[in-house]
């Protein structure tokens, strides 16, 4: 694949996606894509955007029974991450997904490394990858910043779990964060997001417009909507800080 480093809207792939583990927008997204690989025959370019939440909806900390320590956030901040949530949680439902709103925002740059370092070991030890670290995540049941969590959950992947201790020391670092300072200028600034000959499409909702594009844009465009139902939302996660590039989450 391409120098994600160097460019950030082209791929060897026919279809890039940005995540971001800490965004359960980004969660919801990857099993519907992972659909398209199999419907079309085509490898996605998985690729981490890490988010900066605090830098648009401020920052808050709960602890473990919900209630908040610690909160940095306008009243229109609130309304906009408890919405989100509820909007989240829904579809999550629909889908038989479980999503526990985290406690803090997370800096998310360790998986984003990992999703890097993985990408390089095949299509199966990221697939694996992806899957258990979102699943636990989202399940409270993962520390995103503890590089050695990191490191094995991807040898329970079947990566090698101190290849990427090495890679996050070196040039896998310097690589997530070349591609962060990248991404804003050329328009991709929130999770998911697609690149598909060169266009941007940010939020799930976009799904059934990919599907159509990668299908050669047969008959009309599909209209942007859910699969179980219409909403319009705005965004992310409820708490603490991450040091990462500014970003936002969508369906």
């Amino acid at each position: 694949m391409a120098d994600v480093a160097l460019h950030p809207l082209e791929s060897d792939s026919p279809l890039i996606c940005y995540l971001d583990i800490k965004s359960p927008y980004a969660y919801l997204a990857k099993d519907p894509t992972r659909q398209l690989e199999r419907d079309f025959g085509i490898e996605v370019d998985w690729r981490p955007l890490t988010l900066n939440i605090p830098s648009f909806l401020g920052s808050a900390r709960t602890d473990k029974k919900g209630k908040v320590v610690e909160s940095k956030r306008s009243p229109r901040q609130w309304q906009s991450v408890r919405y989100a949530y509820m909007d989240a949680k829904r579809y999550a439902r629909l889908k038989d997904i479980l999503v526990y709103g985290p406690q803090k925002i997370w800096d998310s740059s360790l998986a984003g490394v990992a999703m890097l370092w993985t990408k390089r070991e095949g299509r199966t030890v990221l697939a694996r990858w992806l899957d258990l670290t979102y699943e636990r995540f989202w399940q409270r049941d993962l520390d995103i910043e503890d590089a050695d969590v990191v490191a094995a959950i991807v040898r329970e992947a079947g990566g090698d779990g101190d290849g990427y201790l090495a890679f996050l020391a070196g040039e896998g670092r310097e690589e997530h964060d070349r591609l962060q300072a990248a991404l804003h200028p050329v328009g991709v600034f929130g999770v998911p997001t697609y690149v598909i000959d060169g266009e941007i499409l940010f939020g799930r909702e976009h799904l059934p417009t990919v599907r159509w594009m990668l299908g050669g844009r047969d008959g009309p465009a599909p209209d942007i909507a859910y699969d179980s139902f219409d909403v319009a939302v705005a965004v992310s996660a409820p708490a603490e800080t991450a040091n990462a590039p500014e970003g936002r989450a969508r369906p």
